[in-house]
């Protein structure tokens, strides 16, 4: 037979909350109060130690010399430097931890050394150096025991402006695409006109105009190791151009809408083209053959760079997303969502591992051949961006459809210039808009496509200097991660 239960031993009355809590208030009185009924009183010794210590806090700076006499403070400011006021926390501790020279209390943190007009603090992992103003400066309270970092933002090297040198006017449409010869004594652009015209590079003048397309020309690339032009346009035909004898010698046939951009790989003899059927195709040059479709991107392809190691391909689109593709198997590699609208525009840094994409919201730094962000452009140009270039110095330009062009300095992200294009005369004022821009092979003329039907060729101002145009630098304080 089983022996009774718990509950019927010892029967728990039900109690309140309000009883049980007056209960353990109770107990507690029991164990530390002495006195029922009555809250303990204060404790001096505590009291005084708190008192010393906001004492300490907010006075510290200033009570050691508001003890001085004037006169004896004048005699030992002509002597010797004062020693600058201490902004540690200090504690009072007992007796023996006081400092025998100098009777303060002891100091929780590194002493602070007056060494001149200014005073290194904490010599760890910072380098910030800290203005001292003698008796009079304000104890940052427990600032003085935060370690101060300083702003480790690349500062910019200061450049010269760019200036409109050359205003070449002969296509009947916006112009839209531009390229220069390797060689650097010619360049090429294509136009709404359904006309490529071939211009001398040193002297402006139009030397041949080519026709062929049957809607405006979008994309144009020169190759560096034949005497081959490519181009392509609205018309969705991909054409190979022998310049020797200035006729279309192969059609590359394949994209069902119109093409946008187009890019020759560097090393291998293949073409990209990307277009508004949201794929890249490649193209063997000799053979015509389509190698790969590039299939992945949910709107058009707008923007196409080459490189010679894997990301052999990076493609951005409408969708608002840049992709790197194995050229070995035509698959993605990384798909990269950091921006929130279309990029339109990419550029490759000439020398260094790194690329920019543009797009209405951003211009962001990415780095090579992993894609992590480095991070945005400290501007923001708040346009749709066309077209962007960088050149070997490290200066980066935009040109958005308002007609402003933007000019970088590529490892700050400083916008050092901010020009306008100014439409020529019998164009309106909303013709001024950017499409193409490309620097020359040294990277010293600047050639700009614009909707007002010219062509506008750039250089530095050799005429400023840091005095005429100073450098205004002012390293971000808030640096979004994405």
């Amino acid at each position: 037979m089983p022996g009774p239960t718990m509950e019927s031993e010892f029967p728990v009355e039900p109690q309140s909350l309000k009883k049980l809590s007056f209960k353990s208030l109770k107990r507690s009185l029991d164990l530390f109060s002495p006195i029922h009924g009555h809250f303990p009183l204060p404790d001096p010794e505590s009291k005084k130690i708190r008192t010393s210590y906001k004492l300490n806090v907010e006075y510290g700076g200033i009570k050691g010399s508001a003890a001085e006499p004037n006169a004896k403070a004048g005699v030992q400011h002509q002597a010797q430097p004062a020693s600058a006021p201490s902004n540690t926390l200090a504690l009072p501790g007992p007796e023996n931890t006081r400092d025998e020279k100098t009777g303060n209390e002891l100091a929780l943190g590194p002493s602070i050394p007056a060494n001149g007009p200014t005073d290194v603090r904490f010599s760890g992992k910072s380098n910030a150096v800290v203005p001292s103003h003698g008796s009079s400066e304000r104890n940052l309270s427990t600032a003085a025991i935060m370690e101060r970092i300083p702003s480790r933002w690349p500062r910019p090297i200061w450049r010269a402006p760019w200036k409109n040198y050359r205003v070449i006017s002969g296509h009947l449409g916006w112009v839209r695409s531009v390229a220069v010869d390797p060689s650097n004594t010619w360049f090429c652009t294509g136009s709404a006109d359904r006309t490529i015209k071939i211009w001398d590079l040193a002297s402006g003048r139009l030397k041949l105009t080519l026709t062929g397309h049957i809607e405006q020309v979008r994309g144009l690339a020169v190759s560096n190791k034949h005497t081959y032009m490519f181009s392509a346009g609205d018309d969705k035909l991909v054409k190979c151009w022998d310049l020797e004898q200035n006729k279309v010698i192969r059609s590359y046939h394949g994209h069902l809408s119109g093409v946008y951009c187009l890019a020759l790989h560097p090393t291998i003899d293949i073409l990209f083209t990307g277009g508004r059927d949201s794929v890249c195709r490649v193209w063997d040059i000799r053979s015509k053959m389509q190698i790969h479709a590039l299939s992945g991107h949910d709107n058009t392809v707008c923007s196409v760079f080459t490189r010679p190691m894997d990301p052999q391909v990076i493609t951005g689109s409408h969708d608002s997303t840049i992709k790197f593709w194995d050229l070995r198997y035509g698959k993605t590699m990384a798909t990269l969502t950091h921006h929130k609208k279309s990029v339109r525009a990419m550029a490759q840094h000439p020398t260094e591992d790194c690329f920019a994409s543009a797009s209405a919201d951003n211009i962001k730094k990415f780095s090579l051949p992993k894609g992590e962000f480095m991070h945005n452009m400290l501007s923001q140009q708040k346009t749709i961006v066309n077209a962007m270039a960088v050149n070997n110095d490290g200066v980066m330009v935009t040109g958005g459809d308002n007609g402003s062009m933007w000019f970088w300095d590529w490892k700050s992200g400083h916008n050092f210039q901010q020009s306008q294009t100014i439409v020529q005369p019998g164009s309106l004022d909303s013709e001024a808009g950017i499409y193409a821009l490309t620097y020359d092979v040294t990277g010293s003329r600047l050639i700009s496509c614009e909707a007002d039907k010219t062509i506008k060729m750039w250089k530095e101002d050799e005429t400023a200097t840091p005095e005429t145009h100073p450098l205004h630098f002012k390293p971000p304080k808030d640096i979004r991660r994405f």
